[in-house]
């Protein structure tokens, strides 16, 4: 295993990190963690080197925190640095900060953990948690032995980024969505270089973009077959991740022993500044090609925004783009479901942003500067997304 500085502090993380919100379940419920497979699989990474556990509240309707306070015995908990994260969307009062760390120990079997994150963080959570006194809390669960270092992990502009990683001088880590196809979008590449540069450990998830990248269309592997150095797509996506020194550690989600195995190995062939300038191209051209297997040519830039009607624009013709960019028609439809639930079942806005709800009353497309004619894509969307229907790439 390959060991990596983490951050300013005085701990070598392991290249890999086992990320617990994707362990093998069964009979398709989520909530039923294979548990002899499950520990096997963590068994197995710590006894090769992995030296960081990452798991969360929420994670498999909360038993993966449990699944780990089982598995974790018998020494092995000695033997890891261990991260959960503080439900930010649960917390309406400071009693919360107690409430819901002493819950999490009493899952883990621990007196204490090495890293909590405040999860998920947007600027509206950031400013709630803020306003509540998280960070005067945190020392407080600090000095008393419970939590080890505070950190957060992140979805949201780079400029909340920023001002998150500035609130704070006492940030150990933040925890971000970065891949080759990311490097623009959320905390993006300059995240990654503000925080190391301020002393943060990066800890890295949706390296392979919740699998979107594993198995990639014919034109994408054809793309890597070229290379002179073969090696799976999952490895070429780990692999430019660790060859750049600001990134501490990398979480994979793995749910099958054979991804616990392949992961190891990859990890333990890696290095910062190994890939050759030959093959940091192949990634420019993987990058391009699966941008032009999206049928609608937005950028993501906000000028339609805001809706009158609430819909989030630019995040409907992103997951449509997805489903074909990456040929998982099946994981935007499910993502396009989710948008509904998180934000209103959340509590984060009072409405469906999806494209169901648009009126196509035009507003949106006298600002767009690519001249995409969003009333008409918005039915197409909620039809193919919400409905089932077969994808089209054109309206």
């Amino acid at each position: 295993m390959e060991y990596r500085r983490f951050g300013s502090l005085d701990f070598q993380v392991s290249a890999l990190g086992f990320g617990c919100m994707r362990l093998p379940t069964r009979d398709g419920d989520g909530s039923l963690i294979d548990e002899p497979e499950a520990t096997q699989m963590l068994h197995y990474a710590i006894d090769h080197g992995v030296n960081y556990v990452d798991t969360a509240y929420p994670y498999h309707d909360g038993e993966s925190e449990m699944l780990l306070g089982r598995a974790l015995q018998n020494g092995y908990r000695e033997r890891v640095q261990l991260a959960t994260k503080m439900p930010s969307w649960e917390i309406e009062t400071r009693a919360d900060f107690d409430k819901y760390l002493n819950v999490q120990l009493d899952r883990l079997q621990t007196g204490h953990v090495d890293f909590y994150l405040l999860h998920s963080l947007k600027r509206e959570w950031w400013h709630k948690l803020h306003g509540l006194g998280v960070l005067d809390w945190a020392e407080g669960a600090i000095a008393d032995g419970r939590i080890g270092h505070l950190g957060f992990s992140f979805h949201d502009e780079y400029e909340v980024f920023q001002e998150i990683v500035d609130g704070y001088d006492r940030w150990a880590l933040c925890q971000i969505q970065y891949n080759y196809m990311d490097i623009e979008n959320q905390a993006g590449v300059r995240g990654l270089q503000y925080a190391a540069s301020k002393g943060l450990a990066v800890v890295i998830m949706e390296p392979l973009l919740g699998g979107k990248l594993v198995d990639p269309p014919q034109s994408i592997a054809a793309i890597w077959d070229t290379a002179a150095n073969r090696r799976t797509p999952a490895d070429w996506a780990l692999q430019w991740l660790w060859n750049q020194p600001e990134v501490s550690v990398v979480l994979s989600g793995m749910s099958a022993m054979q991804q616990v195995e392949e992961n190891v190995a990859s990890a333990s062939a890696s290095a910062a500044g190994t890939l050759t300038a030959a093959e940091a191209t192949l990634f420019d051209q993987v990058r391009a090609r699966y941008k032009d297997l999206s049928p609608i040519p937005c950028t993501s830039c906000g000028y339609c925004m805001p809706c009158p009607n609430g819909v989030d624009i630019p995040g409907n013709l992103g997951v449509y783009n997805e489903g074909l960019m990456y040929d998982k028609p099946d994981a935007s439809r499910g993502h396009y479901g989710w948008l509904a639930f998180a934000f209103t079942e959340q509590g984060i806005l009072d409405h469906d942003p999806r494209a169901a709800v648009c009126v196509q009353c035009g507003e949106c497309e006298e600002k767009c500067p690519q001249h995409i004619p969003i009333s008409a894509w918005m039915p197409v969307i909620h039809e193919v997304l919400g409905e089932g229907k077969p994808y089209v790439r054109s309206p």
